[in-house]
């Protein structure tokens, strides 16, 4: 492979992992492998189960590609402690990127470009003049003035991860060209048609978003007020979680109706995506990133597995690629959800002849056409 097409995708997340964000990160670099790009994935060794065992990694997420990967050694306090974690997250982040960078710096065979979701690689890299994307899916104050710093480099850009992200970095600071909007994608290689189960909901993810509750007890309470032919099925559930979910759906005297189920691949998720009717898409309102900001990979799995969407009525889902074809309810209120499930039989599921469009090979061929 020529330099040229050599790119390094620099992160503080951890690998493997049990979270959409580190699927999004294995799913982007297995498209631009395949788009013609030598991705070297470099992230910190940071947690008991991190590892740099490739075998390890493809085996985790289904991954065929022999990527190339290089865990670095994380002596820092993120991840020894239970106490503080928050401060120690942000001080381990900022050291480990500083002394990652200038590791980079000092190495010979330099890629053509970095891509990166951490604020700090982005700064300290595009301080040096060095090409670097930088991918932005969530905000805080300060994180706008580092990227404002980071994008004074005319080889710095930013992808936004939605509309909303680049309107309300432009309120403050001005963008040229160096920035796009662009959602989240899927990795339709797995999606086969199956026969459906047009009544049965499915949510897929965490539980919780920020340590905050997702509400799916209210899902809960929604399912014992619809007509009994409707079935539920919740894919992601902790083990510490299924005690406290097993007894609110005995209380509500829904065992035959819900389905709950721990931690799935990415293949079998999809198994169970292809033969349900319906996704849903739900968050509390205590978090703008949930309201605002999200791009969720389970919506992009959803339309591609055929489904029919519920969405809770938020911006940031108003925002999202076909969002016409979502039927939406108010956040926590059980008569807007059932009107809402009437109303899918006027919405449509994604044409496939639109699956190309949502494709994790066509947002690798984006970004390729816009590395700096």
């Amino acid at each position: 492979m020529k330099i040229e097409n050599k790119i390094s995708y620099v992160t503080y997340q951890t690998f493997p992992a049990k979270t959409a964000n580190s699927l999004q990160t294995i799913s982007n670099i297995k498209y631009l492998n395949r788009n013609g790009f030598n991705v070297e994935l470099i992230f910190p060794l940071r947690s008991s189960d991190s590892s740099n065992d490739l075998k390890k990694i493809k085996n985790f997420y289904n991954l065929d590609e022999d990527i190339t990967i290089r865990g670095l050694k994380h002596n820092l306090p993120f991840g020894k402690f239970k106490y503080f974690e928050r401060l120690l997250f942000l001080i381990s982040h900022f050291i480990w990127s500083k002394n990652t960078t200038k590791t980079l710096q000092m190495e010979l065979n330099q890629p053509k470009s970095y891509f990166t979701r951490s604020d700090w690689i982005f700064y300290f890299l595009s301080r040096q003049r060095i090409p670097v994307v930088y991918e932005c899916h969530q905000f805080t104050k300060f994180r706008k003035i580092i990227i404002n710093k980071s994008l004074k480099s005319k080889k710095s850009k930013v992808i936004f991860l939605n509309e909303y992200l680049k309107e309300d970095y432009e309120k403050k600071y001005q963008l040229n060209d160096n920035s796009i909007v662009l959602h989240n994608g899927v990795d339709l290689e797995y999606f086969k048609n199956s026969e459906k189960n047009i009544n049965e909901l499915i949510f897929v993810g965490n539980l919780k978003r920020f340590n905050k509750k997702r509400d799916i007890h209210f899902l809960l309470r929604a399912i014992k007020e619809l007509d009994s032919r409707y079935t539920l099925k919740i894919i992601g559930a902790k083990e510490s979680e299924f005690y406290e979910l097993q007894n609110d759906i005995d209380k509500l005297q829904i065992s035959d109706r819900v389905a709950v189920l721990g931690y799935l691949n990415h293949k079998e998720t999809v198994q169970e995506l292809v033969k349900s009717g319906i996704g849903i898409l739900i968050n509390t309102d205590l978090n703008i990133h949930s309201t605002r900001y999200t791009s969720p990979l389970k919506y992009f799995e959803y339309l591609a597995a055929g489904l029919k969407i519920l969405a809770v009525d938020y911006e940031a889902h108003r925002k999202l690629p076909f969002a016409e074809n979502i039927s939406f309810f108010k956040n926590s209120d059980i008569e807007s959800f059932q009107e809402a499930l009437k109303n899918l039989n006027l919405k449509g599921s994604l044409e496939e002849s639109n699956n190309r469009k949502i494709s994790l090979d066509t947002r690798a061929k984006l970004i390729i056409e816009n590395l700096p």
